[in-house]
């Protein structure tokens, strides 16, 4: 039987993971003994950021026939998003990963999801699909890095955004120990930014992908690279991002200072909540940026990789408190 998700703004692909984040404070992973559980994994955190400002999102993944996966399957209807494309496996286990917990500076993280329902997704799931309603589809490195199977999945989903007139925004989200060399992971993450109207890379990330280390230069490297992308916008942590669109000369957007730093980890995911969804809401591109800035200062501030995430209330409060501009 066909479904859709002709009423989705937004459809995203990709791994959705447990993290039992530890709640001492500078322990290690080996010596930490008491663990919060939350719902994670970068798409799943734009996705649940997205539904949270009002936004109808479609999310398209694999969880396992267990309890971490009767887990995901409850946070995502919680969190009101779209799950009716999620397959539950009988054959393969959900994805689950340890985070530190860390005063200063990023936390130590250990993961278990080799072989995972996502790295097993069904092709299939593809065909359930109704684009034609759909305005973004946003795409993430680490989905593509999984198994040769979904990378397949990827760039056929990606052909089909394209091909329906969406606006593809790829957050390249490098995972090192998911591909099987440096190499390959520059060369393929590289080629899967030439589909993407909008290109997300930290600065880290840029200059391992490009070899350049000025965030200009990672730009340039990339609207010269295709002719489809169009945007492109360097993260630059706490000090903005920097945005350069084609035909354009490049632009500093100031990031905006928390006083608490609680976990930086779904900072970059923020990132592209604010981004994606300035976008959606029709503001100007520098605005969306400051919006994507915004919302990445505000993840910082709690435990959780997206439990930081505004509602539209929260988002005109901080705005408000830091002086910015709606």
């Amino acid at each position: 039987m066909t479904t859709s998700i002709s009423g989705a703004e937004v459809v995203t692909i990709g791994e959705p993971l447990a993290v039992f984040a530890a709640t001492e404070p500078n322990v290690s992973l080996v010596a930490a003994q008491r663990f919060q559980k939350f719902v994670a994994g970068a798409e799943l955190n734009v996705a649940v950021g997205l539904a949270r400002l009002g936004h109808s999102v479609s999310y398209v993944s694999a969880v396992g026939q267990d309890p971490l996966g009767q887990f995901i399957l409850d946070q995502l209807q919680a969190a009101h998003v779209d799950r009716q494309h999620v397959q539950v496996s009988a054959d393969y286990w959900t994805g689950f990963y340890l985070k530190q917990r860390v005063t200063q500076g990023d936390p130590a993280t250990y993961y278990y999801r080799k072989n995972s329902a996502t790295a097993n997704l069904d092709p299939q799931v593809l065909e359930s699909l109704d684009l034609t309603h759909v305005k973004l589809g946003h795409l993430s490195g680490i989905f593509a890095a999984l198994s040769a199977n979904d990378q397949a999945i990827y760039r056929e989903l990606n052909r089909r955004l394209l091909a329906v007139g969406a606006t593809v925004v790829f957050d390249p989200n490098l995972r090192p120990t998911l591909w099987p060399s440096r190499a390959e992971m520059c060369r393929v993450t590289n080629q899967l930014a030439r589909d993407a109207q909008i290109v997300l890379p930290g600065l880290n990330e840029g200059t391992i992908l490009t070899g350049e280390a000025d965030p200009v230069a990672i730009a340039d490297f990339y609207l010269q690279q295709s002719t489809v992308t169009q945007v492109v916008i360097v993260k630059l942590g706490a000090a903005g991002a920097l945005l350069k669109v084609r035909g354009q000369a490049a632009q500093r957007v100031p990031g905006v200072h928390v006083d608490s730093v609680v976990d930086t980890v779904g900072a970059g995911d923020g990132f592209a909540v604010g981004l994606i969804s300035g976008l959606l809401a029709g503001v100007p591109i520098t605005a969306a940026v400051q919006r994507a800035c915004a919302i990445g200062a505000l993840a910082v501030t709690t435990p959780g990789d997206n439990d930081g995430y505004p509602t539209p209330a929260q988002l005109t409060r901080f705005y408000r408190e830091h002086h910015l501009e709606a």
